[in-house]
């Protein structure tokens, strides 16, 4: 904790008094290398957090792409934000959230209430906007974070709705890129059941809770597991190609769970 609150002082906090004005304008001018303050500011939150970050495969660049993921916790923002510059598109409660909204509004997160199906067509507007400059748009398709043992189903329906949005731009389709978030060791020994509590962030427990675990915890090597792109076109079923995405991720997850070593795409 002494070094937790040193790093805070000495090295967090000028960097957010310099830098964070800078990429304030910086998005809201929406230039180019709009990611790269946000990407030094979460690799220093790894640092922060105590995350090893291993990478396999690799994001899509370049194209417009949207991400399905795998939710385990708000640290997974940090993890994935430090290695690609992508958007998230996270639950409404975020904004609310001390410190957590802080760094999602660095990677110009997208807020979407899931009960207003207005405020869902506005996002996957957005969402629409952000990948038709050849941006990536992360999703965690569960619709919720979980404990990390396990994948739940996908919702296709934001899926669908950024493929309706996407194509009216004049793209001809998008890519869907598997991406699986795996809490794989903690102080060098595997995670067991009880320890991976400790990490996620679950319905049970509080967000004062969580942090306050995830900041009193040891070192948490997590994996970023980047699947094959899959094409998107007007005329694909967008529930398949959810599902297909589906069970990619919870194929990945399981082998890392099991201490697997998946080979680079």
């Amino acid at each position: 904790m002494i070094f937790r609150a040193l790093f805070m002082l000495l090295i967090y906090i000028p960097f957010m008094l310099v830098f964070c004005p800078i990429q304030w304008v910086w998005s809201q001018l929406k230039a180019p290398g709009w990611h790269l303050i946000p990407l030094v500011f979460h690799k220093l939150g790894t640092i922060f957090l105590g995350l090893k970050v291993t990478v396999v495969g690799k994001p899509v660049e370049g194209r417009p792409v949207l991400i399905l993921s795998n939710h385990i916790s708000w640290t997974d923002i940090v993890a994935v934000g430090s290695v690609a510059p992508v958007t998230f598109v996270a639950k409404k409660e975020i904004e609310k959230w001390f410190f957590v909204n802080f760094m999602a509004g660095l990677q110009r997160t997208l807020y979407v209430d899931r009960t207003r199906r207005s405020d869902a067509k506005r996002t996957t507007g957005e969402m629409a906007r952000r990948m038709a400059d050849g941006g990536a748009v992360l999703l965690f398709a569960e619709g919720q974070s979980d404990i990390g043992t396990h994948v739940l189903p996908f919702r296709s329906a934001l899926v669908g709705a950024a493929q309706q949005a996407m194509l009216g731009t004049g793209a001809g389709e998008v890519l869907i890129q598997p991406l699986t978030i795996s809490y794989t060791r903690l102080q060098g020994l595997p995670v067991s059941r009880n320890e991976r509590s400790l990490i996620a962030w679950i319905k049970s427990k509080s967000v004062k809770q969580n942090i306050r675990e995830i900041f009193s915890g040891g070192v948490k090597e997590v994996t970023l597991a980047f699947g094959a792109p899959m094409p998107l076109a007007a005329g694909s079923d967008r529930k398949i190609v959810t599902k297909a995405a589906e069970i990619e991720v919870r194929r990945m997850l399981v082998a890392l769970n099991r201490g697997q070593q998946l080979p680079a795409k």
